[in-house]
């Protein structure tokens, strides 16, 4: 348990930073879906509204590291921490779950009973019986067994690698930010910009009245 950022109110170490007005439809699917996700598991979290309370939204900014900062330096809900250990955003999260590994993500000690999903045997030994593959009449594609293992030919690394760089520009493709959110990232940029020029000028008038 940890102490609400700003308050004196103990609440659960993990905090989801959201907006309880998304807006846009892209933050509010991705605020459901981790916290659906959160839910589901009955792992206890508290919610920051980063939207109507100025001093949560100037905590999850000072609180997420600068290299995981998008480049104008706001970063967008839903962002997840443990006390005030940064766990990641929507991004990061989603990898974790489809990796199994949620709990590590979120720096939490899994329930009793839960295990991880593991890659069968035979899979991450490479074993198998089978040498020759037929794939056709007359046709038959071999492999060297080397090490207890089927050896690739150097035509499948080039094969497998173009198939592997092809699925990372698809998900980068996939996570570039769309023009809703950078629209969005851009109403934050200017909020900040105009509440600079509002404490100057306070701090000007402040200066000429002493």
């Amino acid at each position: 348990m940890s102490l609400y950022p700003g308050h004196g109110m103990v609440q659960p170490a993990l905090l989801c930073c959201t907006e309880e007005l998304p807006r846009s439809a892209s933050i509010k699917k991705k605020q459901q879906d981790v916290l659906g996700f959160l839910e589901a598991l009955k792992i206890e979290f508290a919610q920051l509204d980063i939207a109507s309370n100025e001093e949560n939204r100037m905590w999850m900014r000072q609180n997420v590291p600068g290299d995981r900062k998008p480049s104008n330096g706001i970063p967008l809900p839903p962002q997840i921490f443990n006390e005030n250990d940064y766990c990641g955003d929507y991004d990061t999260f989603f990898d974790a779950k489809e990796e199994n590994a949620v709990y590590e993500f979120l720096g939490l000690t899994p329930p009793p009973g839960f295990k991880k999903e593991s890659i069968p045997e035979e899979e991450q030994n490479g074993d198998s019986d089978m040498v020759e593959e037929e794939e056709g009449p007359g046709h038959t594609a071999e492999a060297k067994i080397t090490g207890g293992g089927l050896q690739k030919t150097a035509q499948d690394e080039a094969s497998e690698e173009g198939e592997e760089s092809e699925d990372q520009g698809e998900e980068k493709d996939k996570r570039k930010m769309s023009p809703e959110e950078e629209d969005i990232q851009d109403d934050y940029v200017d909020e900040e910009n105009e509440k600079g020029e509002e404490d100057l000028v306070s701090e000007e008038e402040e200066v000429e009245e002493d």
